[in-house]
């Protein structure tokens, strides 16, 4: 399974979420990421798991998904296929 990227130390604090992203520390502000997190309570924020390969983390409490491109805005171009001529 390819790992997308390396996820530790997620946690909150005064209303934003922090964690370490391939070994830089983030923080955003949960109003701008998720209505759902930010109206939760302690114990619903702090269930969560960390998908194996990196992609994403899930609240199963809250039924809630973010996907780490999207925290940091990545964006992703469809693959380029090759055109192939036929006699």
């Amino acid at each position: 399974m390819k790992k997308h990227h390396n996820i530790k130390n997620l946690r909150f604090k005064d209303k934003r979420l922090f964690l370490t992203i391939n070994g830089e520390e983030k923080s955003f502000p949960l109003h701008d990421i998720s209505y759902l997190l930010e109206k939760a309570s302690d114990e619903e924020r702090n269930t969560f798991e960390i998908s194996p390969s990196g992609y994403g983390i899930h609240w199963p409490l809250l039924d809630e998904d973010i996907s780490i491109d999207g925290l940091l805005k990545i964006t992703h171009s469809p693959s380029q296929k090759k055109l192939v001529a036929t006699s």
